[in-house]
């Protein structure tokens, strides 16, 4: 194990955005557990549907705090929903990193998760991802689509979940249509919860896991957390 690099001033707090789903939890925990062994004590805040959030844990930091958005694209909760809490918390000593995606290490972490799913070299891949109403998240998921397509030297189509079109099961069907085989779906989530549930009615051959405790993801916390430590890529 690496040795623990934080000072006493530096609390990592991992922003997630929050799920009913007590597997999700457990699974955010987990992710925050694995990253403490990396760099000491690792707080967990949520922006939505359940506590604490991350003005509540800020409160409780004495010292300098480094957050760290767990979302795989940068929408209203990153842009806005994160900057507000920030500012209510009162806190003068926070640093924000960008958001963990879209990042080439996801990409390969997706790659593990379709090889795990049986994906085979010439089946199709619709990346599957929770979708917004910010453009900027919607060009992020683009570019996560486009990493995971240089990896699988394949074509990567995009569905969205819950807002956003076109639906996952349309363009699963539209693979099929287009002569694929077998479609797989790659899930762009972090968590489990509702919307990865929703995965196994979309008509695909296989669906992924969620990326979740991969040791490529608690590798990019801590890189997103030890640049910003050094100053670097702060938002």
């Amino acid at each position: 194990m690496p040795p623990n690099t934080q000072s006493s001033s530096d609390v990592l707090v991992l922003v997630a955005h929050g799920t009913r789903s007590a597997r999700g939890v457990e699974m955010i925990a987990a992710l925050a557990e694995a990253v403490s062994a990396r760099v000491g004590a690792t707080r967990v805040a949520f922006v939505d549907v359940l506590g604490p959030s991350p003005s509540e844990v800020l409160r409780d930091i004495p010292g300098r705090a480094v957050l760290v958005p767990a979302f795989l694209a940068s929408g209203y909760h990153v842009h806005t929903d994160v900057r507000r809490e920030v500012e209510g918390s009162g806190h003068q000593g926070v640093t924000v990193t960008p958001a963990l995606g879209p990042d080439p290490a996801l990409a390969s972490v997706l790659m593990r998760r379709l090889r795990d799913a049986g994906w085979r070299s010439g089946d199709a891949i619709v990346l599957a991802a929770a979708g917004s109403s910010d453009s900027r998240a919607l060009r992020d998921v683009e570019r996560a689509a486009l990493m995971l397509a240089e990896q699988a030297d394949t074509r990567v189509d995009i569905g969205y979940i819950a807002t956003g079109t076109p639906k996952v099961v349309d363009v699963v069907a539209a693979a099929r249509v287009r002569g694929a085989h077998r479609v797989f779906i790659a899930s762009y989530l972090l968590a489990h919860g509702l919307f990865h549930e929703r995965l196994g009615a979309a008509g695909a051959d296989g669906v992924t896991e969620p990326l979740g405790v991969d040791p490529g993801v608690v590798d990019l916390v801590v890189d997103r957390y030890s640049a910003a430590r050094r100053g670097v890529a702060v938002i």
